[in-house]
């Protein structure tokens, strides 16, 4: 009983976690969406022949792009697939 409550708390922990991750990266993608036309409105309303909005959105849209990539493919399956490796390597020590 006690190990099924344990098991239990792991996996609500695990989905805690899993939801943290993909609130960041929301909470990114809808800051990037927002910001983004802000500046390119301000650099069209204050000088319109030098287009500097391309810099911030280019570079966080990396960002964004890289914070992706980490939520969703790299995400919760690789650090299960460490922890179970780190876990079998200490069994045989």
């Amino acid at each position: 009983m006690d190990k099924d409550k344990n098991k239990l708390n792991e996996e609500y922990l695990r989905a805690s976690a899993r939801l943290d991750e993909l609130k960041g990266f929301y909470s990114n993608l809808a800051a990037y969406v927002l910001i983004i036309p802000f500046l390119v409105f301000v650099n069209y309303m204050t000088y319109w022949d030098y287009k500097w909005f391309w810099f911030p959105a280019l570079g966080w849209g990396i960002g964004v792009g890289i914070h992706a990539l980490v939520t969703f493919v790299l995400g919760n399956d690789w650090e299960a697939r460490k922890i179970k490796e780190l876990m079998e390597n200490d069994k045989f020590k």
